[in-house]
């Protein structure tokens, strides 16, 4: 390949240049509308739904941005992701539709007690645990009440002392804790 070649595939024309700025901006700009009309839970990321929404949309714009799709297709791609994401926000309020589109809470930690089959079934490993631990300022595992992998994949670890919320646990794959769970109720 010559010199010239290379250089030419680098090289955009102001015109270009101007397009992709000109289309980078609409779409952004779409997107915040959109935003403001559906609100804020389009990119909450509280469910695997929307984790997927904000990946998707931020596609959507890349690919504008970049002059692949022209900017009324992108446009029209976003609305119909909002849109889809505005029905099924909705139609989760069915617990059935929740329990297909979203995984379950999983607990991994309870009182101290590392759960293996719970990990395992996260694939996770202990070190992914500890590492989890450490991110959140944890010093010794003992002082862990619970850990939860949520269905977001964030992790949620609890410490403190005094009585545990039921609420706390609404949803969430107890598996073997279950037991411990009931008695520490009791």
């Amino acid at each position: 390949m010559a010199w010239s070649d290379l250089a030419q595939r680098f090289a955009a024309s102001t015109t270009d240049l101007l397009v992709v700025v000109v289309a980078t901006v609409a779409i952004y700009l779409w997107v915040i509308l959109c935003t403001r009309v559906l609100g804020l839970r389009s990119f909450a990321k509280m469910s695997a739904f929307d984790f997927a929404m904000t990946i998707a949309t931020g596609s959507v714009i890349a690919t504008v941005a970049l002059g692949t799709v022209p900017l009324t297709g992108g446009m029209t791609a976003v609305a119909v992701l909002f849109g889809a994401q505005f029905g099924v926000a909705w139609l989760r309020r069915h617990a059935a539709v929740n329990r297909f589109l979203d995984n379950q809470p999983l607990l991994l930690l309870y009182e101290g007690r590392i759960i293996d089959e719970h990990l395992a079934r996260a694939r996770l490993t202990r070190g992914d645990l500890m590492g989890k631990l450490r991110a959140a300022g944890v010093c010794e595992v003992s002082a862990v009440r619970l850990v939860v992998l949520e269905t977001t994949g964030d992790t949620s670890v609890i410490t403190g002392s005094g009585p545990l919320d039921p609420a706390m646990l609404d949803g969430v794959v107890l598996g073997e804790a279950a037991a411990d769970i009931a008695r520490d109720r009791a």
